[in-house]
């Protein structure tokens, strides 16, 4: 099959859905490619690298639509753009079919099939396939970038001769894969942060990447999380506790970068015009919701504007484009491992399977019908994981009698080992020589005092602790060299056991701490 990736028609569109990489791995699959000249050109990519890599360079949209069975793009196909599609042709694009119904009657009509990259479901074998999370990545980190380079600050707290900085503090609300890009690329940053999202679940993943989370004092009735691990709509008392907590926090923010979207619906309102007012002189707002209408009150879609206060809220809505060659290269896999799918036998030939779960879900126009929405997978989809259960504090009864319990077993333990070793004492005294008790002795308690110490060392001095335990082996070598020239066998076997572990705790404790080393070393 030919596939042709076209150059993208909208303002300040910078990406393109296939790079010389990917056009490469399509042409192991039996396809030839082409692209229109100068597709490239906004991710950096010339066409003399499209034709190195055995691409074919078209002059325009026309000649393209014209020359292939496949036709690939970034943004939704503007009407001129329907207006070449033919029957039996395939576009994969991002397509929005609940926003653009016109736009898929349209293509319904050209009897044309459409795959849309935003609409691949979210299961796992379809994660390499997944585009909407690839830009999402893309867009938490370059709104961190954007807003250090609106705010007046260092990130990271520094003292210095001439005086201390303190660290910015940055909130991120909702943790989905914008927001949790956001919290590592601010965390790294060395700023302070914090992270909210409805789904309680979230909470070990923000913690993970070093960022507070936000925890709001509220029952919910309702799982927060949505099919495919989005956020569900919450009931308006959790929203009002939620407003009412942010208010809370306005005033010692820096930064805010809002994520939150709900499936099928504009974005919800949760960084109002009063907590803007609220915040301190040279903060930032960087709304990633600003397509759907923001999360911020003030947000302008594709504007910068200023609040009265001098507060900065970025409302843009390229930020993959602004990283376009990144965001080419991982849009352009996201398809290229889709067209795949649609190759099965590597032989050039797509076969539309309706029946392949991941094929039929993105699939919204087909055969001259329109096939959205698609019906739900037959596989599990991606499953949030639970919140776990919060553990009861125990009563003081009740940890007494957990104490008491614990006192008795290690009594019992105890009297036990007593018990045992006073048994083994008088055996060993009725058989062997007079100097032996003053040895095993010895032995007992270097037993006792080693395990002491070492069992209340931190684990994380563990590693450290191997220089010292190695020298400690090496007493322990000597003096079981001086006893192996005993006369008693007892002595002798107990020497040349001691000898033996000695030996493999000091090799051991090298082979360790080299490994340990290892790892600091730069290749």
């Amino acid at each position: 099959m030919k596939i042709g990736a076209l150059k993208e028609a909208f303002p300040g569109e910078a990406r393109v859905a296939m790079t010389p990489d990917s056009a490469l791995q399509l042409q192991k699959l039996g396809h030839m490619c082409f692209v229109e000249s100068g597709g490239g050109a906004g991710a950096g990519i010339s066409d003399a690298a499209y034709t190195a890599a055995g691409v074919n360079i078209v002059p325009d949209a026309a000649a393209l639509f014209a020359a292939t069975d496949v036709v690939v793009k970034v943004r939704p196909p503007t009407e001129g753009e329907v207006g070449h599609l033919r029957q039996g042709q395939t576009l994969i694009s991002f397509f929005w079919p609940a926003q653009n119904p016109e736009l898929l009657d349209l293509c319904r009509d050209k009897g044309a099939t459409v795959i849309a990259m935003d609409m691949v479901p979210r299961i796992s074998r379809a994660q390499k396939m997944d585009a909407l999370s690839s830009m999402a990545n893309i867009a938490g980190y370059r709104a961190v970038i954007e807003a250090g380079n609106h705010f007046g600050r260092f990130f990271t707290g520094q003292v210095t001769a001439a005086g201390k900085v303190p660290p910015a503090k940055m909130l991120v609300v909702g943790a989905g894969v914008a927001g949790l890009a956001a919290i590592g690329t601010a965390t790294s940053l060395g700023a302070i942060t914090y992270a909210f999202d409805v789904r309680p679940e979230v909470a070990e993943q923000i913690e993970s990447m070093g960022a507070q989370f936000v925890l709001l004092e509220f029952e919910q009735t309702q799982d927060g999380a949505a099919t495919g691990g989005y956020a569900a709509p919450s009931s308006p008392e959790f929203r009002d506790k939620q407003l009412a907590k942010f208010r809370e926090l306005a005033p010692e923010i820096d930064i805010v970068i809002t994520t939150a979207l709900i499936p099928g619906r504009p974005a919800p309102k949760l960084w109002t015009a009063d907590m803007v007012a609220a915040m301190k002189p040279g903060s930032v707002i960087v709304d990633l919701a600003a397509e759907r209408g923001g999360n911020c009150d003030l947000t302008v879609p594709d504007e910068k504007v200023v609040s009265d206060n001098g507060v900065t809220i970025v409302g843009y809505t390229d930020f993959p484009s602004r990283m376009a060659a990144q965001a080419s290269t991982l849009y352009a896999n996201n398809v290229r491992h889709f067209l795949t799918d649609l190759t099965p036998a590597k032989d050039g030939v797509i076969h539309h399977n309706m029946d392949d779960d991941v094929i039929r879900g993105a699939t919204v126009t087909h055969q001259g019908a329109v096939t959205y929405p698609p019906p739900p997978p037959k596989v599990q989809a991606i499953a949030a994981a639970k919140p776990k259960e919060k553990v009861r504090e125990l009563t003081r009864e009740e940890k007494r009698a957990q104490e008491a319990a614990a006192f008795k077993a290690q009594t019992r333990t105890q009297v036990g080992l007593l018990l045992a070793g006073g048994l083994l004492i008088a055996l060993v005294g009725a058989y062997a020589p007079a100097s032996f008790m003053a040895h095993f002795i010895v032995f007992a308690l270097a037993c006792f005092v080693g395990f002491q110490v070492i069992w209340s060392v931190s684990h994380s001095l563990h590693t450290p602790l191997m220089a010292v335990t190695n020298a400690i082996s090496g007493i322990v070598v000597l003096g079981a060299l001086l006893q192996v020239g005993s006369s008693h066998w007892l002595v002798v076997a107990l020497a040349s056991l001691s000898f033996l572990i000695a030996t493999i705790n000091i090799v051991g404790g090298f082979l360790v701490t080299r490994r340990m080393l290892a790892m600091f070393q730069k290749s």
